[in-house]
């Protein structure tokens, strides 16, 4: 089959992966087709950790796949988890060639899986569309190399870069539209992290209203004194609520714990939390991507230290004034040679408002 075609069926398994974008967290999205005489047969993926992988969940959904092409986006498992290797279960069924848009960075698999198909006399090509794969699951393939989350951070501006007025008013600079698109954001992410300061300013939800079916994420709040009201709106909801403290105020804990809170102790940074021992433990928890949701405190540090891979700016067609408040606290900030250097990567118009995307 021609490099073209291959291309061809291999967006159309990354178009099915993506069905799993909201579901499948720690695990990876994987999409899997199987063609048969340049037809295709079976389309399968991955809905959530425990669930069969996409390749056999394609290869459930025909009796004979003798001599057919497999195309998934992430190569074939070798380990024994949750469910059985995959590569074992193409081999059995009879697969002849099997194209994988990248390998899994996963130590557990890491080619493992390509050659052990090799080995029972699969055809196999990598690298086919490898870059839309690797767009998929980039909190996944970051922390299984670096053993760190993604984080992107989450911002809303006038069109003056003000964030809120001198009040602290903030409801609504952006549009509803945007507001729906953060939602998106929220469900692709594994935790959704915000500062004390602002769970005490705005008591916010921190979940994902989509009517669709989502993992909610885990709402994380970096609280170094242990502020956290026990009558916080976000313990109401679905889903995980962590507290990250340099506390050791045992009463405190005790009582955020009863009240339905998870409290871990982080190692502290001049009395605050230490903010790279924060996504250190986020990564050992198996969050693959955060989504932070913060105001201009704990955003400047974030800056400051080049703890974020992506920054998702809102910027809505008002101006708040040159009394509002900013999107970064950086007061070390005194010249030209200080500034922070980013570069755009996308931008796209939602509702009224423009959504620039920037990494650094």
């Amino acid at each position: 089959m021609s490099l073209n075609q291959d291309a061809i069926f291999m967006a159309t398994a990354i178009k099915i992966a993506k069905k799993g974008c909201f579901t499948t967290d720690p695990n990876p999205s994987v999409g899997c087709l199987l063609v048969l005489n340049g037809e295709v047969i079976a389309k399968g993926w991955h809905v959530k950790a425990g669930s069969d992988h996409a390749e056999v969940d394609a290869l459930k959904q025909v009796a004979n796949v003798k001599g057919a092409t497999a195309y998934v986006t992430l190569e074939p498992c070798s380990h024994y988890g949750k469910t059985g290797p995959c590569c074992e279960a193409l081999v059995a069924a009879g697969i002849k060639r099997v194209v994988v848009a990248m390998q899994d960075p996963n130590p557990l698999v890491g080619g493992k899986g390509i050659k052990k198909m090799q080995e029972a006399g699969l055809i196999v090509e990598c690298g086919v569309l490898q870059q839309d794969a690797e767009a998929l699951n980039q909190g996944y393939i970051k922390r299984m190399t670096t053993g760190l989350p993604f984080v992107r951070s989450k911002l809303g501006m006038s069109l003056d870069g003000r964030t809120a007025m001198a009040s602290g008013d903030s409801q609504w600079i952006t549009s509803s539209q945007s507001r729906r698109d953060v939602q998106s954001l929220r469900a692709k992410s594994s935790a959704v992290l915000t500062g004390i300061n602002t769970v005490l300013a705005d008591d916010p939800s921190l979940n994902v209203r989509l009517d669709i079916e989502v993992k909610q994420p885990v709402r994380v709040v970096l609280d170094s004194l242990l502020q956290m009201p026990l009558t916080a709106k976000m313990l109401t909801l679905a889903g995980e609520s962590w507290i990250l403290t340099t506390s050791d105020d045992e009463k405190k804990i005790i009582e955020l714990e009863a009240a339905g809170f998870q409290v871990f102790q982080i190692k502290n940074n001049e009395r605050r939390l230490d903010l790279e021992a924060v996504m250190v433990f986020l990564g050992e928890k198996q969050i693959n991507t955060v989504l932070v949701e913060a105001g201009a405190i704990l955003n400047g540090a974030l800056l400051k230290q080049d703890l974020v891979d992506e920054w998702v700016v809102y910027m809505a067609p008002c101006i708040l004034g040159n009394q509002g408040r900013g999107l970064f606290h950086l007061p070390e900030m005194q010249t030209m040679d200080d500034k922070k250097q980013l570069k755009i990567t996308n931008v796209r118009q939602v509702g009224p408002d423009l959504r620039l995307v920037f990494n650094s």
